[in-house]
């Protein structure tokens, strides 16, 4: 690429050191900074939305480089997060590099600046891993660039200017017809429409061979015709080798309120086809409750499909959706069937759009208009137009009167339904006369005219099938329901269809007669394997209503917490509730019981956030109860295990019965007391704590807190004497004492988020404050750790110093490589002494 290069240079003053994990804090910092700064009228033009930490670090994570001299692209660097945490990653990891080049393009000169102070930044994080490190910053447009680089090198064989890695977040805007930018692509024979899609085609050419891409973009190139010609040039020269999804559209970029479909992939420039892909998902990117799952290549991209969708399954139940469809033998062509888009685009019609019907009129139909399965027409105080008038002008707008299937093209993820079918029949309407379809409705028909009632019935019965909408999912990755997303997918035989709509009458099914309809016609139970989709998804989504009636918190109100629940309570997809039982349970076997019974493969790491996030909730509502075999186990033991309470089995057993109102009800009366009754019995085995001056505080069994014990009763009076404690953290209640206030006195302001030391003691008389780990099962306070604290307690008057509490030596001695040079450790067994890491004194801190 010949665009002049700007060489980062080194910043004035003495040689910082800096860790990665700072690297990445500091660089998420410019990035903030540089947002307030940015023109958003500017920034929505440019498409510019940088990438926040956790967004770039889950990225960053999914890099495998091969070699020891790496040659990195940055296109859209932004203030260069993701550079900065790929760095983090690939020089933390086992074999790093020992030499890296970045390439980073920004066009935009407020960024320059912080682009600059950002690779400066990694190269002295590189520094410390003994990674020579040098950078260039780009400021000509990467199309432009890498156009003119491909078209330099086109009689070589390949371009000249390779990378080992590529890992970008491009901009995501559409290119304007006339635009040069449209023209450079159209003249290299990319032709493609969106500036991320441009991105990509210029990116994948500019592999050296064995080189990966890493990307964050919209998932809407995944299917449709729109991005037909992209996919198909893109994965002709890239291996797709992990997917990751976001479970809802806001969680990627939510800082800059960004709805999109965001996904983050890595494909490999590879001579031999993979056989795997790895396909994660997860609610954030911090990644809490990330599933993973490995598939077949060809489960992604089918190799027989001309317009190579990305069919991403994600777990056992869309597999077995995946297999279920694969099992509709028809297209639509094949049927004698076609589907358009609605022809009246409102906007251009106004003039001959009315309110309401009259003199001719035709019947105008809008998705407003679907009521229970069929058109309702027309509508009383409706928003939009009711009917549209018949002139020579609008001819060519109508079809003539038929029966149709109607479906809406809009719909979001987080809608219950993406397809949404709708039959219209002329004998329920006022008058036979031609009909228009707005443009926001897509229609089937046959070659123009209207289709035979049973069949429009079977084929609306199969569009609103809860089968076909999972099906439908694992495709589309915008809101859009295009046409040519219809005409792609297969579907019953004539006869089928037929066999469907004959068992609708005058009112459309609900969706469980829908279901149980569509199940013993296509799919005969003898054909359904164990994981049935359909009894999975219903069953999930009856524990959410459950949970939602039981009024937890909206953070509870997820796939996740439904399971634990359906774990706990031993409930198997064709489980009645009526057997609903309470068996002894981990945070393990809850987990296995999700993947074995519902197909959800969450990541071993999830349990922690099983623990705190559901389990937690659960006990705070005494909706079950912790080690009622062993109450003195430890909170935080290995082996604890978890137990539906007998009141809650009780109502549990109601569910979906004529009594469950009235036990719902009486059972909310009642929880305030036997809560207070579970807490009770808690209570009897609960560690008492007495503080200076009598005050007697009691904290939950075991775990670090037989350690937080000692550490008030025999540390403080030795070594902080007449010292307040303004701050003791619980192994189950997150604050068991927070002197909020008079932290504040002393200049510190902790936000909620904030990881809080396990004890906090003001010296009074030295004005120091005592920050104290009590390690049993978590670190002492290690370089990281210490860098953390010291940012939390930033604004404190008072100085800090950092102690490290083991219940005995046996403890400390794991620990002792990782243990901060001037902090200090404390051993319990030998609660007189203090052994001091290094520095100027001793017991005292180093930040005046």
């Amino acid at each position: 690429m010949r665009a002049k290069p700007i060489v980062t240079s080194q910043m004035p003053g003495d040689e910082e050191q800096i860790g990665f994990d700072s690297l990445i804090e500091r660089v998420d910092a410019l990035r903030r900074d540089a947002n307030q700064r940015l023109d958003p009228t500017r920034r929505g033009r440019l498409g510019q939305f940088m990438t926040p930490a956790p967004v770039a670090n889950l990225a960053a994570s999914m890099a495998q480089p091969q070699g020891k001299q790496l040659k990195l692209l940055d296109a859209g660097a932004g203030v260069g997060s993701l550079t900065a945490a790929w760095i983090a990653h690939v020089c933390t990891h086992s074999r790093p590099p020992s030499e890296i080049h970045a390439v980073a393009f920004e066009i935009e000169p407020l960024l320059i600046p912080y682009l600059e102070t950002t690779l400066e930044l990694c190269r002295r994080a590189c520094m410390q891993a003994d990674v020579r490190f040098t950078a260039e910053i780009r400021t000509t447009d990467f199309i432009k660039a890498g156009i003119e680089s491909l078209r330099v090198d086109l009689f070589r064989s390949g371009p000249q200017n390779t990378f080992d890695v590529v890992i970008m977040n491009p901009p995501y805007r559409k290119t304007l017809v006339a635009s040069e930018e449209r023209a450079l692509l159209d003249s290299a024979g990319l032709g493609t429409t969106n500036l991320y899609t441009a991105f990509l085609s210029i990116a994948v050419r500019l592999l050296s061979p064995g080189g990966e891409l890493i990307a964050i973009t919209p998932r809407s190139f995944c299917n449709g015709t729109y991005f037909r010609g992209f996919r198909k040039d893109f994965l002709s020269r890239v291996f797709l080798q992990h997917i990751h999804l976001f479970e809802t559209r806001d969680q990627a970029f939510g800082g800059d309120e960004v709805l999109q479909e965001n996904i983050i992939f890595r494909a490999v420039h590879s001579e031999k086809p993979l056989r795997q892909v790895v396909i994660s998902t997860s609610s954030d990117a911090e990644s809490h409750d990330m599933q993973e799952r490995e598939i077949s290549y060809d489960q992604v991209i089918r190799p027989d499909d001309p317009d190579q969708f990305i069919r991403l399954t994600t777990d056992g139940v869309a597999d077995e959706v995946s297999s279920q469809m694969g099992r509709m033998s028809h297209s639509l062509e094949e049927l004698g069937i076609a589907v358009s888009t609605g022809k009246v685009v409102d906007f251009r019609s106004k003039e001959s759009l009315r309110k309401d019907p009259g003199p001719n009129t035709a019947p105008l139909i809008y998705p407003g208009h679907f009521h229970e399965g069929f058109v309702q027409w027309p509508r009383v105080n409706f928003k939009k137009a009711n009917a549209l008038v018949q002139n020579n002008e609008t001819q060519n707008l109508l079809v003539p009167s038929g029966v149709y299937v109607l479906v809406k093209r809009f719909s979001s993820k987080e809608e219950s339904r993406r397809v949404v079918a709708a039959v219209y029949d002329p004998l329920r309407m006022p008058e036979r006369v031609a009909v228009g379809f707005e443009n926001h409705l897509n229609y089937f028909h046959d070659n123009g005219k209207g289709l035979p009632l049973d069949l429009a019935k079977g084929l609306a019965i199969f569009l609103n099938s809860t089968v076909l909408d999972l099906f439908f999912r694992q495709l589309s990755g915008h809101t859009q329901v295009n046409a040519g997303d219809l005409r792609n997918m297969r579907y019953p035989s004539r006869s089928q269809l037929l066999m469907l709509g004959k068992r609708v009458l005058d009112t459309f099914p609900t969706q469980s007669e829908i279901d149980q309809l569509v199940n013993e016609v296509l799919f005969p139970v003898n054909e359904v394997k164990a994981l049935n989709p359909l009894k999975v998804t219903a069953r999930i989504e009856e524990a959410k209503q459950l949970l939602s009636d039981l009024g937890m918190p909206r953070e509870q109100l997820n796939d996740r917490s439904a399971l634990t629940l359906l774990a706990l309570a031993d409930l198997r997809p064709e489980t009645p509730w009526s057997q609903a039982s309470a068996p002894l349970c981990g945070i393990t076997p809850i987990m296995d019981f999700m993947r074995e019974w519902y197909g959800k493969s969450y990541k071993p790491n999830t349990r922690e956030t099983v623990r705190r996030f559901t389990v937690h909730q659960f006990l705070d509502a005494g909706f079950i109860v912790s080690n009622p075999d062993q109450p003195k186990r430890p909170t935080n033991s290995p082996k604890a295990v978890y137990q539906m309470a007998p009141a809650a089995l009780e109502l549990l057993r109601k569910f979906g019965t004529p009594r469950w109102g009235n036990a719902l009800i009486k059972y909310l009366g009642e929880v305030g007391s036997l809560r207070e009754k579970y807490n009770a019995e808690r209570e009897m085995n609960l560690i008492p704590v007495r503080l200076d001056g009598g005050e007697v505080l009691a904290l939950s069994p075991g775990g670090q807190n037989v350690l937080v014990k000692q550490i008030i009763e025999e540390f403080c009076p030795r070594f902080t004497p007449s010292g307040i404690v303004a701050y003791i953290g619980d192994t189950e209640n997150k604050h068991a004492l927070y002197g909020r206030e008079y932290l504040a006195g002393l200049g510190v302001v902790i936000e909620d988020h904030g990881k809080m030391p396990d004890v906090v003691v003001h010296h009074v008389e030295k004005n120091w404050l005592v920050l104290i780990e009590a390690v049993t099962s978590h670190g002492p306070v290690n370089s990281k750790r210490r860098g953390e604290l010291q940012k939390l307690f930033k604004g404190s008057k008072a100085g800090l110093v950092f102690v490290t509490a083991f219940l005995n030596r046996q403890a400390m001695v794991r620990y002792l490589p990782e243990i901060s040079w001037e902090t200090e450790v404390w051993v319990a067994d030998a609660p007189s002494h203090l052994i001091h890491f290094n520095g100027e004194r001793f017991l005292g801190p180093y930040e005046e």
